[in-house]
């Protein structure tokens, strides 16, 4: 198990570079809010469509929604987040700062004063629909994309025509508004989730329980996520929710310790029923081999956008070594590199910049791509180790004559030489994963 990276440095590299701002930030700040800058959307983007592209494009059993943030207010009456989304606050009576009273002892963090005695706060975001702020118009921020899922439950079964086991996925943004927050974007008010309802056969949610605990834990391996910077830990008794059969979180070796990565809860039956009691509309599966209506069993794989892209930066940042200096390199995975490939001519010799602006103007129709012709090669690859761009292309006078063009990988600093009629095909190869000794014709390594 590797000592965690510090968090001071990801957050330094994120504004320094362009991944994450502070949000309003020229007017001070807005706590626990975030903005992400060009390489910030572009990675999050990533992590959306690799997520995207693992739990819907490339299964049968799943299609994808996209849910309005304003809900019927009696939506979360039903769910019980009117009622019991709450956490236990207390208040410092010196500095009058608020904290969860679960994760304080008796005095102030802060000041060391004494404390309130604890009372319950909602964490819904409340706002009002229309031009009258009067009761009747009260309306919520989504604490959770989920209920968008189950309140479209029968909208989605009657037009896909889907048969149980099927899931419903959905990636958008939620509110809570956090006594606690901290710890860069780990927790935030406003945040993302991508998130798994898959409807079973109520005999069945076990089975299906501990294939999604595999399945999502397998996800993060794929995209580079050390193993044993992961652990699966199970919910005890006094901490699940009332509704759930069982809960495991992934948790990650965040720098402040182990913490949450996403959550999968076997929910059971439990928001269909609420659902149905509530609207009094029919939520059921009729199965045709019992020939009886069911309520299918609810398995949620639920995962944040924000806390996946901190791990993911944690997880690639490295420090090494190299010609007596500290080369920073984010060893992110290729499919979730912010620019996937760097044009650079090796000098700003006229001769040079119009072939190099051609490689890259092709580059760009298949590959986010950006050109840098400032200072020296040698620090422009150190700019592009930074941000984790896994390849640079050079494009050098021996380029005029030979119409080849030199290929630099990220992680070994190993280059290779190509003709540029192959330059996309040899691009897309490594960008796939396959190894230097497979080269367009015509390519040869440089050690």
């Amino acid at each position: 198990m590797e000592r965690p990276v510090d968090m001071e440095k990801i957050v330094s590299l994120c504004k320094r570079r362009g991944f994450i701002f502070q949000s309003s930030e020229i007017y001070g700040g807005l706590g626990s809010c975030w903005d992400y800058g060009p390489l910030g959307a572009e990675l999050k983007r990533n992590i959306k469509q690799a997520w995207w592209k693992s739990v819907v494009q490339e299964r049968d059993d799943m299609v994808g929604l996209d849910t309005s943030i304003l809900m019927h207010p009696q939506t979360w009456v039903a769910s019980g987040h009117v009622e019991g989304f709450s956490d236990p606050l207390a208040e410092c009576k010196s500095c009058h700062l608020r904290w969860r009273a679960d994760e304080v002892k008796d005095k102030c963090p802060s000041c060391e004063g004494e404390l309130t005695e604890p009372r319950m706060f909602n964490l819904m975001f409340k706002t009002f629909m229309g031009a009258v702020e009067d009761k009747a118009s009260v309306v919520y921020l989504r604490p959770e994309t989920a209920q968008g899922i189950f309140v479209n439950f029968q909208n989605v079964l009657t037009s896909s025509r889907k048969k149980l086991p099927f899931g419903i996925a959905q990636i958008g943004k939620a509110f809570r508004n956090e006594i606690t927050t901290g710890n860069f974007i780990f927790r935030s008010r406003e945040f993302e989730q991508m998130e798994i309802e898959f409807f079973v056969k109520p005999e069945t949610d076990e089975e299906w329980f501990k294939y999604w605990l595999e399945e999502r834990l397998g996800w993060y391996v794929k995209l580079g996520i050390k193993r044993d910077n992961l652990r699966l830990r199970p919910h005890t008794k006094d901490e699940l929710a009332h509704y759930a059969r069982d809960c495991y979180d992934i948790e990650y070796l965040f720098p402040m310790g182990w913490a949450e990565l996403e959550g999968i809860a076997n929910r059971g039956d439990f928001d269909l029923v609420q659902h149905a009691k509530y609207s009094g509309k029919e939520m059921s599966y009729f199965d045709e081999e019992t020939e009886e209506h069911i309520i299918p069993y609810i398995i949620e794989p639920s995962a944040g956008v924000d806390r996946s892209a901190l791990a993911f930066l944690l997880n690639a940042y490295d420090e090494e070594i190299d010609n007596q200096e500290i080369r920073v390199v984010l060893r992110l995975d290729p499919s979730l590199a912010p620019i996937k490939v760097a044009a650079l001519p090796l000098s700003r010799n006229e001769r040079l910049v119009p072939l190099a602006k051609e490689v890259y103007a092709e580059l760009r129709r298949s590959f986010m791509a950006q050109y840098d012709d400032s200072q020296s090669i040698g620090r422009r690859y150190r700019r592009q180790d930074e941000i984790g761009t896994p390849f640079c292309v050079t494009i050098d006078f021996q380029s005029l004559e030979d119409n080849q063009v030199t290929i630099r990988e990220r992680d070994t600093m190993r280059q290779i030489r190509v003709p540029l009629t192959q330059l996309k095909s040899a691009l897309e190869a490594k960008i796939s994963g396959e190894a230097w000794d497979i080269l367009p014709p015509g390519g040869t390594i440089w050690k």
